[in-house]
Formats: C-alpha cells, sequence, structure tokens
C-alpha cells in the first residue's frame, strides 16, 4: 500500500482510452480531485477555467498529443507539473518530454503504487 497523504489538489486526466482514463480516476480519486477528459484540446480548455495542480497526459490523443498540450502550457507559462504517460515511450520522446520540463514519463501500463508516488512526489516540488 502507498504512503499517501490526501491533498487539496486537483489532477486534470487527458486520456483518449475511456477505460484507461476510468482506471486512472478510481486510482487517484481517493486522494485528489480529478477532472478527466478525452482529448489534449479539452484538457486546454480546463487550464484556461479552472486551476489545476497537476496534469496526466496520455502522449497519443487525436489531433493535440500529450507532448503537444505540456508545450502549449509551458508556452503559456503554466507551470504545474506534467506526467506523460505511453506504451510507445522512446529515447526521442523522453528527450522531448525532458525539453518541455515534463516532470515524469511512465510507461503504459503504469503500476498503481508507481503513479501514485510519481504523482506525490510531483505536488511535493
Amino acid at each position: 500500500m502507498v504512503a499517501i497523504r490526501r491533498l487539496d489538489a486537483c489532477l486534470l486526466i487527458a486520456e483518449d482510452d475511456d477505460a484507461f482514463r476510468q482506471t486512472v480516476v478510481e486510482i487517484v480519486e481517493p486522494y485528489f480531485r480529478t477532472i478527466a477528459v478525452p482529448s489534449g484540446e479539452q484538457a486546454i480548455q480546463v487550464v484556461e477555467s479552472t486551476p489545476v495542480h497537476l496534469a496526466l497526459f496520455d502522449l497519443n490523443m487525436h489531433l493535440l498529443s500529450g507532448l503537444d498540450a505540456i508545450r502549449w502550457l509551458r508556452d503559456h507559462h503554466l507551470g504545474f507539473p506534467c506526467i506523460l504517460m505511453s506504451a510507445d515511450v522512446t529515447d526521442e520522446i523522453e528527450l522531448q518530454a525532458h525539453q518541455l520540463k515534463t516532470f515524469s514519463v511512465l510507461r503504459k501500463p503504469v503500476r498503481r503504487a508507481q503513479l501514485l508516488d510519481t504523482i506525490h512526489c510531483a505536488l511535493e516540488l
């Protein structure tokens, strides 16, 4: 069991796979408030109108990838931590994520403990 204290933090989850998005919500919702959306475009709409403390992005979404969404956040000086998730992680993707100051890149399928530990560490910065 992961030791994590309940935080008054809002997590944005942008994932186009409905089942995986719901799984991530179920994992983090006991500890954090969540807003879950199926696209990078909707994620940007959320951060334009709602305080978010951390964002989890799937890499491969329909129009706007997770990296594109993180790039948009950085270009607009939104400095909250971002975590990228993908089954298709390559050295190039990790390099791009690092250049965008992404907190972490997690390989899918991500373990519950790894996800919660990464979120906790990101929010402690």
